[in-house]
């Protein structure tokens, strides 16, 4: 397939999803018992300062490792 086939949308959300949801588990899993106490603005603002670049700097290189499978 050329690369100008449309990638399937479910497909890209199940790949996005697949990754996002360890993500967060692992994140509050390790962040939160270190924040107790802080209000959850704040924790909150710290889990995703640190999720919105790993995912910035992650999805792309899943994207590109699934292309074949996202363009079925």
């Amino acid at each position: 397939m050329n690369s100008s086939t449309p990638q399937n949308k479910w497909k890209l959300l199940l790949l996005n999803w697949l990754f996002v949801y360890p993500l967060i588990n692992l994140l509050i899993l390790v962040m939160f018992p270190l924040t107790v106490g802080w209000p959850m603005p704040l924790r909150t603002l710290v889990l995703t300062a640190i999720m919105v670049p790993v995912m910035g700097m992650a999805l792309p290189k899943l994207h590109l490792r699934f292309a074949g499978w996202l363009r079925k």
